[in-house]
């Protein structure tokens, strides 16, 4: 007999009442199944852009998806303390990954190159992107990290959780992969943020932060400068580098002009891209083939299910009250909307190239898993009531605190 509180019966027996099991108590009606819908619309979207240009792709993309559902459920029903436990292994196994990638002389059979990347990982059905998976790591440790801690309130107590961030940023460097390493820092920054850092201290960081990256400017790979000059000499309008560097991104910008209010349709869109000669217009570059078919209100509905996706994640935020899954919500919501930011920002003229997918939409399983993955953790916080003993999570005040 499961252990409770004693319920009398008529005949005068006692009979201990059920024990509620946290299904019992799951909260339904929450802010997270709308992420789940707008994440379920853009992955549609995503399969359609696909099916425009590269059709082939379509059933390989559906079979990712299913999988990405079946990797999202599999993280909604895990408990909180379940994940803070496996957060510290999930970011040294990734980290391990992060290095393998990098040793020399693993034959190209396994570690894949392409266009001087060394970014993926043969698994012969598929190929495994590290750089993707330890998105999710980064976010479950920095929260772990914080959880209930004060010391982060002070200048030098943000070291900890930064490094969370940085190690694997510069292993995703060394890739290298600029797009997916400029993801970490906002991410940490948004956590640190919700945990109560002061933010004249973050501050600092964000001044040091830019005098270091200043100072390893001469670091970068010359297509990476490169990149940077054509973008500004876009923005300039200056076409020195349209055939080079810059060429990409001028495609890009004509496709997107080239949408309208309203779009092509399909087959007069497919024509269009296949015409322009877009590179990469099923992954990184899906952007301007949504333009292209939609046009600008194709645009705009992309950023509106983002938005949804936004606002819901830090509605389950606000409305948990325990520490950790809260800040698991920011991370979760902050990567995903920057990692949107990044791709579209660079696809209409406004950033630099870097090779970003655009969530739910780019062809790719590892990304679209990945952002599954983060999904399922929100639909977790949603779901997952509060425990029955739980204290107020982080202090926001501008009075010191100690070192707890």
């Amino acid at each position: 007999m499961s252990r409770g509180v004693p319920i009398v019966r008529p005949s005068g027996s006692l009979r201990p009442a059920p024990r509620r099991t946290w299904r019992d108590r799951v909260h339904w009606a929450t802010p997270a199944w709308l992420c789940v819908v707008a994440a379920l619309v853009l992955t549609v979207i995503g399969l359609l852009a696909i099916d425009t240009t590269r059709p082939e792709l379509v059933p390989k993309q559906a079979a990712l998806l299913a999988v990405g559902l079946i990797a999202a459920a599999g993280v909604t029903w895990p408990s909180h303390r379940l994940l803070q436990w496996i957060s510290w292994p999930l970011l040294g196994l990734v980290l391990l990954l992060l290095v393998f990638l990098l040793v020399p002389g693993v034959p190209d059979a396994v570690v894949r190159p392409r266009n001087g990347a060394r970014r993926w990982i043969n698994l012969v059905v598929t190929d495994f992107q590290p750089s993707e998976l330890a998105k999710v790591a980064v976010v479950l440790s920095i929260a772990s990290w914080l959880r209930f801690r004060r010391n982060h309130r002070r200048l030098w107590g943000l070291i900890p959780p930064l490094l969370i961030a940085l190690v694997p940023m510069g292993l995703v460097l060394l890739e290298p992969d600029l797009g997916t390493a400029l993801l970490f820092l906002p991410t940490a920054f948004a956590m640190l943020i919700a945990a109560g850092a002061k933010m004249r201290d973050l501050g600092v960081v964000v001044l040091l932060g830019l005098v270091a990256a200043g100072a390893m400017t001469p670091l970068l790979r010359p297509h990476q400068k490169d990149r940077i000059l054509a973008m500004w000499a876009q923005v300039r309008g200056d076409t020195t580098y349209v055939d080079d560097i810059g060429y990409q991104g001028e495609r890009a910008m004509t496709l997107v002009g080239a949408g309208g209010l309203s779009g092509h349709g399909g087959e007069q869109a497919s024509r269009l891209v296949r015409w322009n000669h877009l590179p990469e217009e099923h992954n990184d570059m899906v952007f301007a083939v949504i333009v292209t078919r939609w046009g600008l209100l194709g645009a705009v509905v992309t950023w509106g299910l983002f938005g949804v996706l936004a606002g819901a994640g830090l509605m389950v935020a606000a409305q948990c009250r325990e520490a950790f899954p809260r800040l698991v919500a920011v991370g979760a919501t902050t990567l995903l909307v920057s990692q949107m930011v990044v791709n579209t920002g660079m696809t209409i003229g406004v950033m630099p190239i870097t090779g970003m997918t655009l969530p739910f939409v780019s062809a790719g399983g590892s990304s679209l898993v990945a952002v599954w993955l983060l999904v399922g953790l929100l639909l977790n916080v949603g779901l997952r009531p509060p425990s029955r003993l739980w204290r107020e999570s982080f202090e926001f005040g501008s009075e010191d605190d100690g070192h707890g």
